[in-house]
């Protein structure tokens, strides 16, 4: 193959490119006559980006490279001025057309940065429900019907509260299951508890209400949450009944963070006397409850107590999710919000994303519609409490003594280690040389706790995501590596 130029200074040091080098475009030049001079250009330029074509490298002369792909001089001359108008490649009169230098690096590889726990031989960290009961069959049917029956015009932009069909149907649902007052004209649909905390955040941070009570222990992800809406949290402790609402007080604060129905991570749950008084603080200060009721379907000793939110819907905020039910990756959820905050959420979930995916959330509607939603509910509820037996017995036989707290309920239990173990930090650094993965109660104190000595070591052990059996060989391992 020939080329264009001799201007010998400008000549690279590895000699002429052979015809191989070019074979990368073929493709290209098969592409249909229409968008081949497209492809042409995205070819070469994918060439110089990925490096197969170093800066310095001198091309084909147009006739030549035309030859040899067997297309016209007029598509390969336009490619060339194009991406020497980008600074792709670079030419002069009587020196050809070369590689430019304004391309460093190849393209990186794309990182997974999803939570994960690699190299564990046993992973009792909380949170994660069985992501195989995910119901691939029934989902897929819901898809092919919304994408059979959805009208064109619900591909538009969607009313950023979400679909009207979805918020009926989540209406239903909850006042049927969780007991709420649910209004489809005060329901948001949102990407998961994640997004409805940080709205509220929002509309709390434009009514003047720089701070947030939450509880301690409780979930880590809210003081971040809270952080990016400009909002402050405040941590206030538990005793038996729930959050301490005298404590509540002396925080001064006028909103507050709290899971009613099952504490995370402790598991109890809020006696009707500490929801009274909840809900009796918030009406003092003019203030709300931000209920999180994030697997309050799941209760396997009784029917699960009721929303808090359906006691005032007025004063509390009500967000759920389906991910412990589905999938957290679906990222979808529900907020109902008070009336007094409903304009301001509304309007940052407009601003924030222009509303959820239309699709999406038709999906979910027929989902909840056609009972498939309710069958899902109660075939994870019947796996979750075997793989809760099997955790409380396994327990029992390979750590005797240990005692379990907490309601029958959720995805977690704690579990309290007798005192021959030895002290929290010992005990988790020999569970972690084994390959056992676990977090200590004192992980989720938002200030500061050093371990209570007097109660021994206290584990939130998440069992959702394993089998029963590996539950009981994930036990047998902890119970190796602790010793005593």
């Amino acid at each position: 193959m020939t080329s264009s130029g001799t201007n010998p200074e400008q000549r690279p040091p590895a000699g002429p490119v052979g015809s191989a080098a070019w074979e990368l475009l073929l493709p290209a030049a098969s592409a249909p006559a229409r968008t081949r001079g497209r492809s042409l250009q995205a070819a070469l330029r994918e060439a110089v980006r990925s490096g197969r074509l170093v800066p310095g490298t001198r091309l084909p002369s147009s006739r030549d490279l035309a030859a040899d792909l067997g297309v016209s001089r007029g598509l390969v001359t336009e490619a060339y001025e194009q991406l020497t108008a980008e600074g792709y490649l670079r030419s002069g009169r009587g020196a050809g057309t070369w590689v430019g230098g304004a391309v460093r690096a190849a393209r990186p590889s794309a990182r997974d940065l999803a939570p994960r726990t690699p190299g564990s031989r046993a992973d009792f960290v909380a949170g994660t429900p069985d992501l195989s009961l995910f119901p691939r069959a029934a989902w897929a049917g819901a898809h092919r019907g919304v994408l059979a029956e959805l009208p064109h015009q619900d591909l538009g932009y969607p009313d950023p509260r979400g679909l009207p069909r979805l918020r009926a149907a989540l209406a239903e649902l909850l006042t049927r299951r969780r007991g709420v007052v649910a209004d489809p004209e005060r329901i948001v649909v949102v990407s998961g508890v994640a997004q409805a905390t940080t709205l509220l955040g929002f509309a709390l941070h434009a009514r003047g209400v720089p701070r947030v009570g939450v509880e301690s222990p409780g979930s880590p992800q809210h003081d971040a949450l809270y952080a990016a809406a400009g909002v402050t949290t405040v941590p206030v402790p538990l005793d038996e009944d729930g959050i301490s609402v005298g404590r509540l007080r002396d925080a001064g604060v006028r909103a507050v963070v709290a899971t009613p129905s099952h504490q995370f991570p402790t598991g109890i749950a809020y006696s009707a006397r500490r929801r009274a008084e909840l809900l009796d603080w918030a009406r003092s200060v003019d203030g709300f409850v931000l209920e999180d009721d994030y697997d309050g379907d799941f209760r396997y000793d009784r029917a699960p107590v009721g929303a808090l939110q359906g006691l005032d819907p007025d004063r509390v905020a009500y967000a759920g999710s389906v991910s412990k039910s589905l999938a957290p990756g679906l990222r979808l959820g529900w907020l109902l919000v008070p009336q007094s905050l409903a304009e301001e959420v509304v309007e940052r979930k407009r601003t924030m994303d222009l509303g959820h995916p239309t699709i999406d959330q038709a999906l979910f509607a027929r989902f909840v519609e056609r009972g498939d939603y309710d069958r899902q509910l109660r075939r994870c509820q019947r796996a979750y409490r075997e793989r809760r037996d099997a955790l409380v017995s396994a327990l029992d036989a390979y750590l005797p003594g240990t005692q379990v707290s907490g309601i029958a309920a959720g995805l977690h239990v704690i579990a309290a280690l007798p005192h021959r173990y030895g002290p929290q930090d010992t005990v988790l650094a020999r569970l972690g040389a084994a390959g056992v993965t676990v977090r200590p109660l004192t992980d989720y104190a938002h200030v500061c706790a050093e371990p209570d000595e007097e109660s021994g070591v206290r584990l939130v052990l998440g069992y959702a995501h394993l089998s029963p059996a590996r539950i009981r060989e994930g036990v047998r391992l902890m119970a190796e590596a602790a010793g005593g």
